[in-house]
């Protein structure tokens, strides 16, 4: 195993991880509303119009956010192993996941752990043994 040392970010995976932890913790604390984005992009499609301003709010702070880090920093380069059709079922079986489990990572496995939900442990357990499970098979089995 080799370690890429070039990619290797501790201190900055902290801090993103320190500013999502404090956003969500804020979030919840002022607006009482949990910071799971399905939730939030699925509130859009079925609440009433006065619950909207908010949502849509978040998801633009989603989009603004690396927008304006790249008017002062170079984005990184996104690299995709996989082809259209690959990353089309993936989308589709993330969104029937995220449906099922009645959240997305960011809202199990942020929000829902830091309230010490058994739902959000199960699914969050669920979403991380599914990853291990498609590495090791793509890579050992394929």
């Amino acid at each position: 195993m080799n370690i890429d040392w070039t990619h290797f970010t501790p201190l900055a995976s902290l801090a993103g991880g320190l500013l999502i932890g404090l956003a969500a913790a804020l979030f919840v604390l002022l607006n009482g509303r949990i910071a799971g984005i399905s939730g939030i992009l699925g509130g859009l499609l079925t609440r009433p119009a006065g619950d909207s301003a908010w949502r849509v709010a978040f998801l633009l702070g989603l989009v603004l956010a690396p927008a304006t880090y790249a008017l002062f920093h170079a984005l990184p380069q996104a690299r995709v192993d996989a082809g259209t059709g690959t990353l089309i079922a993936a989308g589709l079986l993330v969104g029937l996941g995220t449906r099922y489990g009645s959240g997305c990572t960011s809202g199990h496995g942020v929000c829902g752990l830091s309230r010490l939900s058994p739902r959000s442990l199960v699914a969050t357990a669920a979403f991380m043994l599914a990853g291990f499970v498609t590495v090791f098979v793509i890579r050992h089995v394929f």
